[in-house]
């Protein structure tokens, strides 16, 4: 059985349109290894937006329904499923 747990991460508005002013999804195994995804895969170096909220063990069925919802990744693997497209470690996406 899996100890993974999904995390919805919610930031303080980014000055730039992006998907991450919906949230973050996350599947980890803690918060902390959740946070460390982010820096790994999102953020790189950069410090995390100031955080608004965070739902552990976030019910997808919580999710806004109309951008959010349609959009997941897999949420069942350890990793960032929404927005998509961080699946890599910033460093391999870097190299393509």
């Amino acid at each position: 059985m899996s100890n993974l747990r999904r995390f919805w991460f919610q930031f303080e508005r980014l000055p730039v349109p992006t998907p991450l002013n919906l949230g973050c999804g996350v599947t980890a195994y803690s918060r902390n290894d959740a946070i460390s995804l982010l820096h790994e895969r999102v953020f790189g170096a950069d410090d995390l937006p100031p955080l608004i909220n965070v739902i552990d063990d976030v019910s997808i069925s919580q999710l806004e329904h109309k951008h959010v919802r349609p959009n997941l990744g897999n949420h069942l693997e350890r990793g960032i499923w929404f927005p998509q497209g961080y699946d890599a470690p910033i460093d391999k996406l870097n190299s393509r």
